[in-house]
């Protein structure tokens, strides 16, 4: 529940958990050091991963795996700090709207906890690591990186103006697709072109499918999302946004290898679709939140599928 006037649930906090609650090695540290890295989200990887697959993939399926190696960890590290830059962004924006709901009341902005002014400095911190990782790229590249941060400044306000804000985040997160392929062919291509388009609807995916534990709270808070605009058509529009993602990369890997056995690369990817939505629960945002983080593995066999044939151009003519 969220709050309302002065009163608040408690019936109902106890069966939510903050997001921003300290687990494990972070809730022995010091109450502020803990505040930080919440705030950054560096506890939790999981958005780490999905803005590093893209690239990651990029990369391989442009054959850049041996020869452009040292591009993976850049794209890591680069992740690790603009995903932790723009959480700390989002939530300057977003802590007035944090208040209101349960799951995000208490997170370091939105309680007051940390101050916006040292908010500001650790996002300078972070994107001064993040334009170290640049260094890596060639100059088409880090410029398509660069052009990145316009998307990320609008995105928090999306969801004040549309009821698509996950199609936003769309652009954002699977922007390194794009990067990964100039850094490797130095100009646009059309299979980088397809695997950022697949990417999109990827996220539009799986970040409605997260949206799922905040549709009550959302809709008291007037907050807009994908999931409460898909209403009882839920299921049916996440499965919609994941086919449209395999028909982007597998268009990706066609114009990368014209051969229909190239595209059994992504057989495990439409599997692992399938078991997310026969099990999804719409109803239960627990069971939302573990397929959610299940994507990890989906970014982890998309790029399986692109190193594959990747690999196979290099060491064959067709």
């Amino acid at each position: 529940m969220v709050e309302q006037g002065n009163s608040v649930s408690t019936e109902s906090d106890s069966r939510i958990v903050s997001d921003s609650e300290a687990k494990g090695i972070v809730k022995r540290l010091p109450p502020k050091l803990a505040a930080y890295i919440s705030l950054a989200r560096a506890d939790r990887p999981i958005g780490v991963w999905l803005l590093f697959w893209p690239g990651a993939a990029a990369v391989a399926l442009a054959g850049g795996l041996l020869s452009h190696w040292f591009l993976l960890p850049a794209f890591f590290i680069g992740a690790f700090v603009m995903r932790s830059a723009g959480c700390v962004y989002n939530d300057i924006v977003d802590r007035d709207l944090d208040k209101k709901v349960a799951r995000t009341r208490n997170r370091p902005l939105a309680s007051g906890f940390i101050s916006v002014k040292a908010a500001c400095l650790l996002i300078a911190f972070l994107c001064l690591i993040g334009l170290g990782c640049l260094a890596f790229f060639n100059p088409i590249a880090r410029f398509t990186a660069i052009a990145s941060l316009a998307l990320v400044a609008a995105y928090p306000f999306m969801k004040r103006i549309s009821w698509w804000p996950q199609a936003w985040l769309g652009l954002v997160f699977s922007w390194a697709a794009l990067v990964g392929s100039v850094a490797i062919w130095d100009r646009f291509e059309w299979p980088g072109i397809f695997l950022y388009g697949g990417c999109i609807f990827w996220v539009i995916g799986f970040d409605t499918v997260y949206a799922i534990q905040d549709i009550e709270d959302d809709a008291l808070a007037g907050i807009k999302s994908s999931a409460r605009a898909l209403k009882s058509h839920l299921r049916l529009g996440v499965s919609l946004f994941f086919v449209l993602a395999v028909l982007g990369w597998g268009a990706a890997i066609w114009f990368t290898r014209p051969q229909p056995l190239a595209l059994l690369t992504l057989l495990p990817v439409v599997l692992h679709f399938i078991w997310q939505m026969t099990t999804l629960d719409i109803n239960d945002g627990q069971n939302a939140l573990m397929r959610f983080r299940s994507n990890r593995q989906i970014g982890f066999l998309l790029f399986l599928a692109c190193a594959t044939i990747g690999m196979a151009n290099n060491f064959s003519v067709y």
